[in-house]
């Protein structure tokens, strides 16, 4: 994987992980690995909830106490050296906020990414006209700097260029409510260029769309959240993904068994709504007769 694909957060999450894995391989506790190699009680635990990072003495020391092998030391090595490179994302998420900015960075990471949204058209599809009609609101109730609102707009092209038909390209799902068509941001030729640009983008191949009809079977009641999955780099696993949207920001789960509950909550979304074309002839439908 080219080094711009992934955050340094990202990628000293996964080799945090990995160093958590190798030490309970070998059955030692937290406690017993900072014993056996002189360190203080915390050391360990600050490395692999990746509070600090790793220097390449100490992560030798780690391979010789995890026994772990010359192919595998290498593998981590090469995990260590890049998370010191620079990424695409880093001048332009300076000054956003973290939750926003560990989003923008694990997304860029990320092989595929599962999106539901009841309420509007999610970032990777937005025009940059039904972008700013959007942020409106937020600018006008929390008195945000227009520049910041400029800032998210170009953000948004920036991501869907480089992830939607990078090589390999993002494989991106979304789930949409019906009344995301109709909720109106902007007057009616943005939202006209809005549903026609979700018929662009849902022709590409690695994009599969689907609307939950107003008057279909709602399997559960549930905001705006997105699931991410990570390929293994390096042969280094890293465990898959949520962010959950709420009205100040977004908070992450990793956690093995929260994320599959989110991940069978999308299931049973795409399983409720409308095939990939028929999604399709809903959103064209809308455009024309609604927005026209």
């Amino acid at each position: 994987m080219p080094a711009d694909r992934a955050s340094q957060t990202i990628r000293r999450r996964r080799l945090a992980a990995e160093l958590r894995r190798l030490r309970e391989r070998v059955d030692l506790t937290g406690d017993q690995a900072a014993e056996r190699l002189g360190w203080s009680g915390s050391k360990i635990s600050r490395i692999e909830t990746h509070r600090i990072g790793v220097k390449p003495a100490d992560l030798k020391k780690l391979f010789d106490l995890y026994r772990v092998t010359p192919a595998h030391r290498e593998e981590l090595q090469a995990l260590l050296r890049e998370s010191a490179t620079s990424s695409w994302l880093d001048s332009v998420t300076a000054g956003f906020p973290a939750d926003y900015a560990t989003y923008l960075y694990a997304e860029a990471e990320a092989s595929a990414v599962w999106i539901w949204d009841p309420m509007i058209v999610p970032g990777l599809l937005q025009t940059d006209s039904y972008a700013r009609a959007l942020l409106a609101g937020y600018r006008a109730m929390f008195k945000l700097p227009p520049g910041d609102a400029e800032r998210r707009v170009g953000i948004r092209q920036l991501r869907q260029n480089q992830l939607l038909t990078r090589d390999p390209p993002l494989t991106l799902s979304v789930v949409i409510d019906e009344s995301v068509l109709y909720r109106r941001f902007g007057n009616n030729t943005v939202m006209h260029e809005q549903l026609l640009r979700i018929e662009e983008a849902s022709a590409l191949p690695n994009v599969n769309l689907r609307v939950l009809p107003l008057d279909g079977a709602h399997p559960i009641v549930t905001g705006a959240f997105s699931y991410l999955h990570f390929d293994p780099v390096h042969d280094v696993p890293l465990g898959n993904m949520v962010e959950v949207e709420h009205l100040t920001g977004a908070y992450y789960l990793d956690d093995e068994d929260q994320t599959f509950r989110y991940r069978e909550t999308f299931d049973s979304l795409t399983a409720g709504s409308a095939g990939h074309d028929q999604s399709r002839r809903m959103v064209s439908v809308a455009a024309r007769e609604r927005w026209p």
